[in-house]
C-alpha cells in the first residue's frame, strides 16, 4: 500500500492512542506461566502481539474471546510441544522471549520467522541461554533457530548492552531454572518484565541495574494493558512540530524507563503537561497534553538511549525543525532492527530536504529546516521508519508519497485513522 502524505494547518482534539505492545507480548507469555486463567484487558492487536497469541495457543494455552478488547487465557493445560514449528512473524520480542521459556522445557521446539525477523541477531540471547545450559540448534545464530529443551541452571549473567529483551529472556529462563539467575546491564532497559513478574508473585528483587530471579511459579492475575507510549511518541511529534496543534493523548503508559523521550522533549522546549496519573497492573498511567513549540537542539546519548530507543527516528524528525545541531550517540543497536535505522533516517529525511549525516553510533542532525517534500519515501520493511516519514510529511511544502505503507500495520494498524481525526 502506497500513500501520500500532504501537509496540514494543525492538529488538534483527543485520541486513545493502542496499547502497549511490550506489555501485551509479556501479559500473553507470562499467563501462559501461570497454569491458571488470566483475563487480559485492552491489548494490542498489532500483527507482532498477535505472533505472540497464536504462539501460546499452539503451545497449549485456550484462548476465549470476550470481545475485541478483552481475552481469558486459560492455562491449565500449557505448556506442551508444538505440532508444527513456531512462526513469530516480524516480532524480535516475540522470538527472543519466547526462546527462554522454551530452552528450559521438556519438549523440543522450532521458531521461524519472516524474511526482515531472519536476517536480525538472536546471539545476544542464544549464547546466554547456552550459558544456563540450553541447548540449539541454528544457522549463524539466526532464525530459523531449533531449541531441544533440557535443564536450566542458574546463572549470574553481565550484559554487555541494555537490553529489555535479553533481560525479559533470562529472566523467563531463570523461572524455570534450578538456583539463582542475575541480569545485570550497563543501564537500566525498560522494566516491563520486572514489574508484571512482581504483580504476578514471582521471587524476584532488584538490585540497581541488576535484577535477581528464583525458580517460582506466575500467578493467574487479570492484566489490563495501558496504552503505547511508542506509539504516542509519533502523534507528540506532530503536535510539538505542526503550527496551531493542541491535543490530549489519553491512557499513555508512562513507566520511567520508557518516557526518555518526554524528557529529551522536555530540554528541547517542548510543551508537554502530562496529567491525571494513576497506576494500572502496576504501570504508572497518565494523559499527556502537547501543543506546538519552537524546539531547540539538545544531545542524546549514554543511559538515556535505552529509554527511548524505539522513538529515535521520529526524535530525528523533531529535531530537523529544532534551533541548531542535535546530536544522538550510543545507538548504534538501531542498525539491528527491522532495518538499519541509522541509515534509513539519513537517507529518507535528506530526500525532504533535511540537513543530516550519520556516524557509527548515531546522528547529527541541522535544524531549523524547511522540509520541501516532492519525492518518494522507502520504509525498508520497517514500521517506525514508515509512521516517521508520515510525521514528516505533514509539514513538507510539497506532498511526499510512502511505499509499503502497509507494514505500519506490524505495530499499528490505526495509525491513519487516529490522525484522520485530529487533522485541521
Amino acid at each position: 500500500m502506497n500513500i501520500t502524505v500532504k501537509k496540514i494547518n494543525s492538529l488538534n482534539g483527543e485520541i486513545e492512542i493502542p496499547s502497549d505492545k511490550s506489555i501485551t507480548h509479556r501479559a500473553f507469555l507470562f499467563s501462559a506461566l501461570t497454569k491458571g486463567k488470566c483475563t487480559i484487558t485492552n491489548f494490542s492487536r498489532g500483527e507482532d502481539c498477535l505472533s505472540t497469541l497464536k504462539i501460546i495457543e499452539q503451545l497449549g494455552c485456550n484462548i476465549k474471546h470476550i470481545n475485541p478488547k478483552k481475552i481469558i487465557i486459560d492455562a491449565q493445560n500449557a505448556l506442551k510441544a508444538p505440532s508444527i514449528p513456531l512462526n513469530c512473524g516480524n516480532s524480535g520480542t516475540t522470538t527472543r522471549l519466547i526462546s527462554g521459556i522454551l530452552a528450559g522445557q521438556n519438549f523440543n521446539s522450532k521458531l521461524f520467522g519472516d524474511e526482515s525477523l531472519s536476517k536480525r541477531p538472536m546471539k545476544r540471547v542464544i549464547a546466554p541461554l547456552e550459558l544456563m545450559g540450553a541447548n540449539f540448534l541454528h544457522n549463524d545464530f539466526k532464525l530459523p533457530i531449533e531449541i531441544k529443551g533440557t535443564k536450566l541452571k542458574g546463572i549470574n549473567y553481565i550484559s554487555p548492552l541494555a537490553s529489555a529483551q535479553v533481560k525479559s529472556c533470562i529472566l523467563l529462563a531463570g523461572l524455570n531454572a534450578d538456583g539463582v539467575t542475575s541480569f545485570t546491564e550497563p543501564y537500566k532497559s525498560r522494566n516491563h518484565t520486572e514489574l508484571m513478574f512482581k504483580y504476578m508473585g514471582a521471587d524476584i528483587k532488584e538490585e540497581g541495574n541488576k535484577v535477581i530471579v528464583r525458580k517460582s511459579q506466575l500467578n493467574p492475575v487479570d492484566i489490563t494493558v495501558n496504552g503505547d507510549i511508542s506509539s504516542a511518541a509519533f502523534f507528540i511529534t506532530a503536535a510539538l512540530i505542526v503550527p496551531n496543534s493542541d491535543i490530549i493523548i489519553r491512557n499513555v503508559g508512562i513507566n520511567e524507563t520508557r518516557t526518555g523521550i518526554l524528557d529529551v522533549y522536555k530540554a528541547m522546549n517542548a510543551d508537554i503537561e502530562i496529567i491525571n496519573e494513576r497506576i494500572i497492573s502496576n504501570e504508572k498511567t497518565a494523559d499527556i497534553r502537547v501543543k506546538f513549540s519552537n524546539l531547540k537542539s539538545t544531545v542524546i546519548e549514554g543511559d538515556i538511549i535505552p529509554r527511548l530507543i524505539d522513538e529515535i527516528p521520529v526524535i530525528a524528525v523533531a529535531a530537523t525543525q529544532a534551533q541548531g545541531t542535535t546530536i544522538i550517540k550510543n545507538a548504534q543497536d538501531l542498525r539491528n532492527k527491522e532495518a538499519d535505522r541509522i541509515t534509513a533516517i539519513k537517507t529518507e529525511l535528506n530526500k525532504l530536504g533535511a540537513d543530516i549525516d550519520e556516524t557509527q553510533d548515531g546522528l547529527i542532525i541541522k535544524g531549523k529546516t524547511q522540509l520541501t517534500g516532492d519525492c518518494v519515501c522507502e520504509c525498508y520493511h520497517d514500521h517506525r521508519i514508515a509512521m516517521s516519514e508520515y510525521v514528516a510529511g505533514l509539514i513538507c511544502h510539497n506532498p511526499i508519497k510512502i511505499n509499503e505503507f502497509q507494514w505500519v500495520n506490524i505495530s499499528f494498524p490505526e495509525f491513519l485513522n487516529l490522525f484522520e481525526n485530529i487533522k485541521q
